[in-house]
């Protein structure tokens, strides 16, 4: 076999919540490997600096304002993409935002906003951009799920709720995309540390903590996931749909490890 199966030259990459964190190095993977962008913040003006390195790289790429908890937002944003590109055959489904709290300090607007963004939107921002991949035959939709879509943590009751929920998700619409020609995985990171969680890494104690819990002893450094973007969004992958992978330094094979050694 001659092909470049990760090669993904002359196609087009959506990627949400672009403006700061693992967004960006999920879109400059993509970009990386030959794909053009559709960048997506809240507000626009953040994406600029990044669009501006993207196209430093060779790659078109088109800025575009989404709110996911916002249906006609959604609808909205998906259109002028393919008024853009004509046809978008990769989606990362990663804008998202957490509240971390005791379970008994959580409220019902900390819900929501933690339901709302990163569950709902993921789905209807899916909804959207599959119409067009259906229509084609052809489409990568990948879902960013974490850790927490198959352990649970305390203070992250909400946000473990929706990650799980984002991975039966990706289940239920490979089955339903299928047919069509449209895979749909979740990339679940382990421990990163991102903008979402930089006051826990800024805690000595708990790095230490969680290094020695981590089969190759360290946290994930961003580039980490380039190599996992790379193949769930390319042909690589043209028969894996429906399926969570971890990208997680083995913490999944058993968080307790370190206390079960202490103790023996």
């Amino acid at each position: 076999m001659t092909e470049n199966l990760f090669d993904l030259t002359g196609q087009v990459a959506m990627v949400t919540g672009t403006s700061r964190g693992l967004g960006q190095y999920f879109a400059r993977a993509l970009a990386q490997a030959g794909a053009d962008l559709v960048l997506t913040s809240r507000k626009r003006e953040t994406l600029h600096d990044f669009e501006k390195e993207i196209t430093a790289m060779g790659r078109r790429a088109v800025c575009l304002e989404l709110d996911v908890r916002d249906y006609e937002s959604i609808q909205r944003m998906a259109g002028e993409a393919e008024a853009a590109f004509g046809q978008i055959q990769i989606l990362v489904n990663n804008a998202g935002c957490n509240v971390r709290k005791p379970a008994l300090d959580v409220t019902w607007d900390d819900w929501n906003l933690v339901v709302e963004t990163n569950l709902r939107g993921s789905f209807f921002v899916a909804q959207a951009v599959a119409r067009g991949m259906i229509a084609k035959g052809y489409g990568r939709i990948i879902n960013i799920g974490s850790v927490t879509s198959v352990f649970g943590y305390a203070g992250l009751a909400p946000y473990g709720a929706t990650r799980g929920g984002i991975r039966q998700m990706t289940m239920s619409l490979a089955d339903d995309w299928g047919r069509h020609g449209v895979t749909v995985n979740c990339l679940a990171p382990g421990w990163f540390r991102t903008e979402q969680n930089r006051v826990m890494y800024e805690d000595e104690g708990w790095v230490e903590y969680l290094v020695e819990r981590i089969p190759v002893k360290r946290p994930g450094q961003p580039h980490d996931l380039d190599g996992a973007v790379v193949f769930l969004a390319s042909e690589a992958s043209r028969y894996v749909t429906g399926q969570t992978l971890l990208v997680d330094g083995g913490i999944s094979t058993g968080a307790m490890r370190a206390t079960v050694a202490k103790k023996a």
